[in-house]
């Protein structure tokens, strides 16, 4: 059972798990996304899966999947995840966000289902005083709602395992989403002003945006821009697959970020984008945002060494996934 299979990295994984043999059961409201992504995935793979439409919050349709279908394993995609908005609608952010996953995780123990690969962030490390970032560094203070949310979560995840010896719980920490699939049949689809960095940009090379703003060009970095660990949604999506296969023998919360290692700034992102379209990016340069932090980039060598996990998609097959998928689908999956 896929929860937010819709949406850009669900849909992704989706794919993996259709491609990799597994049966793949959908449950989505739809409120950021779109079905037309399922619908692609199947067309890629040429095999079917089960969609319904609904909100993990209601408690009688989680109900009714566990008793319709034989789930062996949940991995959970489904909330929130703008950093400006849960600033601005922290309530809506721990609702959807912490109090969904209660009620799947009820649903779950009640019909006896207990595998969980849960979509965390790097977010829950706060601000380290170093980098790359470990798993064995402590979670700090997120700087906003949506990674307080996932924080939380994760330690009722914790709490949930203590209690009950059944639980194998896998605990993704990862980085910042990128790309597309290769064919340009699915991708990341933002409704309204995207709050990421590369659809903003591809939607400024297709001229539907007028330029890029770039947030802060005074943080102590290499150009004085944001650094992140940039990573395929591919390869994110195949850390799933790695991890759910890991849980097949381990027990308790087992945490692993996904990333690539290597920190790439805003300005450098830019050039990179630059260099695969052949189209220059205008931008402007504006105050910081709240919740930003100056750089953030993963340590992965424990996913390396306990799933057999690495990123292979370099920075350049990023910039060039993303543009055709931008080029095949300038309004999306409308």
């Amino acid at each position: 059972m896929v929860t937010g299979g819709t949406g850009y990295i669900g849909s992704h994984t989706c794919l993996c798990l259709l491609e990799s043999g597994y049966s793949v059961v959908v449950l989505d409201n739809l409120s950021n996304s779109s079905l037309e992504s399922l619908n692609r995935v199947e067309k890629i793979c040429g095999r079917s899966l089960h969609f319904i439409k609904g909100d993990i919050r209601n408690t009688k349709i989680l109900n009714d999947i566990f008793n319709k279908f034989d789930i062996e394993a949940v991995l959970h995609f489904a909330g929130l995840k703008s950093v400006s908005e849960s600033i601005k609608m922290p309530l809506n952010y721990y609702e959807n966000n912490l109090g969904g996953t209660v009620s799947l995780c009820q649903a779950m123990k009640t019909a006896g289902v207990f595998k969980l690969v849960f979509s965390s962030s790097a977010t829950v490390y706060g601000e380290p005083s170093q980098m790359p970032i470990s798993e064995d560094f402590p979670t700090g203070i997120p700087t906003n709602a949506y990674g307080r949310s996932k924080l939380m979560v994760e330690q009722m995840l914790h709490d949930l395992s203590a209690s009950d010896t059944r639980w194998s719980v896998a605990l993704l920490r990862y980085f910042n989403p990128v790309g597309a699939h290769e064919s340009g049949l699915i991708g990341e689809d933002p409704r309204g002003i995207p709050n990421n960095l590369l659809p903003y940009i591809s939607q400024v090379a297709v001229g539907k945006l007028k330029e890029l703003t770039i947030f802060g060009d005074n943080y102590s970095t290499k150009d004085g821009t944001g650094i992140r660990d940039y990573i395929h949604v591919v390869d994110l999506a195949e850390g799933h697959l790695s991890a759910l296969d890991a849980l097949q023998s381990r027990s308790g919360v087992n945490i692993w970020n996904l990333g690539t290692g290597k920190g790439y700034s805003v300005l450098e992102i830019v050039r990179a984008f630059e260099e695969a379209s052949g189209i220059s990016i205008p931008y402007t340069i504006a105050p910081r945002r709240p919740g930003d932090i100056a750089e953030c980039w993963a340590d992965p060598t424990k996913a390396g060494k306990e799933l057999n996990w690495h990123a292979e998609r370099d920075l350049n097959t990023m910039m060039k996934d993303t543009w055709r998928w931008q080029i095949k689908n300038q309004d999306g999956y409308k």
